[in-house]
């Protein structure tokens, strides 16, 4: 029989797409379970989620999807729930955060297949051109030092990308930043909380509004701003392990330091997770587990977030890439997981809700730009969504 895996795609160059990972695990697999084949199809990230939708409509849901949210499909009643399907030795070695981040109902239905936090990059050279010593550790201090960074000539001093790539996480940094967030303690959205009012208002009046950003931040992708990074024509942005890489491969002399917060540094940072979940459609219930079983053996866990800088879902993997001097640069973000703040992607309207992030959010930040109307929008959205019966 035939597993039909669909998965997204982590690579930045033909060189070194995803495909290639899936392929060489297939192979392994399949070696090891005769009479089992797996099928793989990859998409870059702008349309996985399209490409999965779609096959659940036309009737046709793969066996197994990694992409970036699950809870829709569990709420629906699609899903395998992940005790169903591997054994408790793989379920038990998942971070508790993220096995947490995982549940529908307080059922565990998304799998964490890898993540990342976020920290602030920043050219030293840039910085030192301008005479400024250390990172920012407030609000304050990243407008004066993004001041003084125009001052010297510098192109972009502070990178806001707000496009509809990866808006969701520039957003949550923002807010987390100011006390805010997606929802509260009990997990009630709280999209247009004074808190995050305040922060995009911000945003608007003492960074875009003054000229310290790339000019549309409601047009700017993270991966535009990553190059303009790479290219040394931004000081500081945002970013997870991937950068360090990109930023070595230019010659780039950076360093990373915990988020600027209102009054101090950011208490919190942002937690990504992307997720594999299993469909019920096919039946092939056995075959799945057995081959979930096998992705997170800790080899294979390390050889893919080794390849593409995140950072391992399981304590093993983990504590193995900690304690391998090669991975020194990757702790700061390793020590920031336990405590990350994730998208409530539990929630059945996260996946409906984000859409709407990407499309909306950069708009708070323009001339003219209204963050209580867009936030309050996005509230009264989030909440219709969650509350329609599934």
């Amino acid at each position: 029989m035939t597993l039909k895996l669909v998965a997204a795609d982590y690579g930045d160059r033909p060189g070194n797409s995803s495909k290639r990972y899936w392929d060489r695990l297939a192979g392994e697999f399949e070696f090891r379970h005769p009479g089992i084949t797996v099928d793989v199809d990859v998409y870059n990230w702008n349309t996985i989620d399209q490409k999965v939708d779609a096959l659940v409509k036309a009737g046709k849901a793969p066996d197994i999807a990694q992409t970036g949210s699950y809870a829709d499909y569990a709420a629906q009643g699609k899903l395998y729930p992940a005790d169903q399907l591997l054994s408790i030795p793989t379920q038990a070695a998942f971070l508790p955060a993220l096995a947490e981040a995982g549940q529908v109902r307080r059922m565990q239905y998304g799998m964490p297949f890898v993540a990342s936090t976020r920290v602030l990059f920043y050219n030293k050279d840039l910085l030192a051109k301008a005479g400024i010593q250390d990172p920012p550790e407030t609000w304050d201090e990243l407008r004066s030092d993004a001041l003084a960074l125009r001052r010297a000539g510098v192109q972009v001093p502070y990178a806001l990308p707000l496009g509809r790539e990866e808006a969701q996480a520039e957003t949550l940094n923002w807010m987390l930043s100011g006390g805010g967030g997606y929802t509260d303690g009990v997990g009630s959205y709280t999209i247009d909380s004074p808190e995050n009012i305040e922060t995009f208002t911000w945003l608007r009046d003492e960074l875009v509004g003054a000229g310290l950003t790339n000019k549309s931040p409601s047009r700017t992708d993270r991966r535009a701003a990553f190059d303009a990074f790479t290219r040394g024509d931004v000081a500081m942005v945002n970013g997870h392990p991937t950068l360090m890489q990109l930023a070595q491969e230019n010659g780039i002399r950076y360093g990373t330091a915990p988020l600027p917060g209102k009054e101090g540094p950011s208490k919190a940072t942002t937690g990504v997770a992307d997720w594999i979940m299993a469909f019920k459609r096919n039946g092939h219930r056995k075959e799945i587990g057995a081959f979930l079983d096998f992705v997170y053996e800790e080899k294979n866990v390390l050889k893919f977030t080794g390849e593409y800088n995140l950072l391992p879902v399981t304590n093993s993997a983990s504590d193995s890439m900690r304690s391998d001097p090669a991975q020194r640069k990757v702790r700061p973000f390793l020590d920031q997981l336990p405590g990350a703040k994730f998208y409530p992607v539990g929630k059945r309207s996260w996946g409906a809700t984000v859409r709407t992030v990407k499309n909306s959010i950069g708009s708070t930040v323009e001339r003219n730009g209204d963050p209580a109307s867009v936030l309050g929008s996005l509230q009264r959205k989030a909440g219709l969504l969650e509350n329609s019966t599934p």
